[in-house]
């Protein structure tokens, strides 16, 4: 991913009339000792309350839940109080790293402090698919906890057949029972790999669009509505979940624990493609806030990073919501654990992890990119299609 670099105008944008996020609920404040952390519930695996993450890293931890919008989050440390308030954060989607470096909300992080660093996917080092993701002007600012390459969910109870193709959310078969996702960056950006790989529109790059291409994409998703092709564009987990457990829908563009969830809950095949074109490629980062290295949280910080890349917390979060971990090793891990992990649980993380490589390797995919040069075109155009 060649992140663009980030400047004011988008930092202004992107903030617009954003509220600025609450503070910590009263009584984290006054525990001075523990790393405050600003992340949503996905940043964990164990106990809810984050106990089984503090007691692998062996810190404690005060824990913040996170708001969903990268504007509100960018406001709250550029110009709100977030750096006197949190050590550290996790991001939004891709570019926030850039975002708040430029504007010295994070530190540069020292990776010789963190051993697992050791075992961390090579995509992450200098030069890989994902160097960028974690970096700004070349200096490492952020370590990945999560990632994946959204795909498509489907019902093979109903459907009978692999579906590897963007196409059929267009396809008058599924007319009615077919859902996007109601965001601008995963929904323009995965119809534009659609677009892109079909030969349907000219589009240099699905992460970056020109405001002519991104004109032509949402023209191209508002005509399909028009039509009638879509149930409805899904907002919140729950939502997405219930629409596909219900067989509301049979095909849908989605994260991956959405699906998990939703074939548990019905007990029906709902499977996760992997697309052809390519996927909205992502990942989720956490970083020590400038405020969190001034009162000297780093060392706390360091410890959580390190669980991160761990292969405890790796093998955790696949089995669990079926995150891609960002570290070697996971597969041994797991054949090692037998007590943690039944005959079961090892089969479906090594699919499970066999089909996020699978996707990963796609030749299409574009990496996830909250900050577009032309975010007003995406913007504007968006209206344009919740409108239609």
């Amino acid at each position: 991913m060649n992140q663009m670099e980030f400047n004011r105008r988008q930092l202004m944008t992107l903030m617009g009339s954003a509220a600025v996020a609450a503070g910590l609920p009263r009584g984290l404040a006054a525990q001075t000792n523990a790393l405050k952390l600003w992340a949503p519930g996905i940043a964990r695996v164990g106990e809810k309350d984050w106990s089984t993450m503090a007691s692998q890293a062996g810190i404690d931890i005060a824990a913040i839940a996170k708001s969903a919008r990268a504007d509100e989050s960018i406001q709250k440390m550029v110009v709100g109080d977030g750096n006197a308030l949190y050590d550290a954060m996790t991001d939004n989607g891709g570019g926030m790293e850039d975002a708040l470096a430029s504007q010295g909300a994070i530190s540069e992080l020292d990776v010789s402090r963190i051993p697992n660093w050791a075992n961390v996917e090579d995509r992450y080092l200098e030069g890989g698919a994902a160097a960028d993701t974690i970096r700004y002007e070349g200096k490492v600012v952020a370590i990945p906890y999560i990632s994946n390459a959204d795909a498509l969910a489907f019902n093979h109870d109903v459907i009978g057949a692999e579906l590897n193709s963007w196409e059929v959310l267009f396809d008058e078969q599924f007319k009615g029972r077919a859902a996007l996702q109601n965001d601008f960056g995963p929904t323009l950006t995965n119809t534009a790999i659609y677009l892109k790989q079909s030969g349907k529109q000219d589009i240099e790059n699905p992460s970056d669009m020109s405001e002519a291409e991104v004109k032509g994409v949402c023209q191209f998703l508002i005509e399909h509505k028009k039509k009638g092709q879509f149930r409805t564009f899904w907002d919140g987990f729950q939502n997405g979940v219930d629409l596909l457990a219900s067989e509301e829908v049979l095909v849908m563009s989605t994260w991956e624990p959405i699906q998990i969830v939703a074939g548990r809950k019905s007990e029906k095949d709902i499977r996760y493609g992997t697309m052809k074109e390519g996927h909205q490629a992502w990942n989720n980062i956490v970083m020590l806030t400038k405020g969190g290295m001034d009162r000297g949280m780093d060392e706390a910080f360091y410890k959580l990073a390190d669980v991160y890349l761990s292969t405890w917390f790796g093998a955790r979060t696949l089995a669990g919501l079926g995150f891609t971990p960002q570290m070697k090793g996971v597969v041994e891990y797991v054949e090692g654990n037998t007590d943690d992990f039944d005959e079961a649980a090892r089969a479906q993380i090594t699919q499970r992890l066999a089909r996020k490589q699978e996707r990963l390797a796609v030749p299409g995919n574009s990496w996830q990119n909250v900050f577009p040069t032309n975010i007003r075109a995406y913007q504007d155009w968006w209206a344009r299609v919740q409108a239609a």
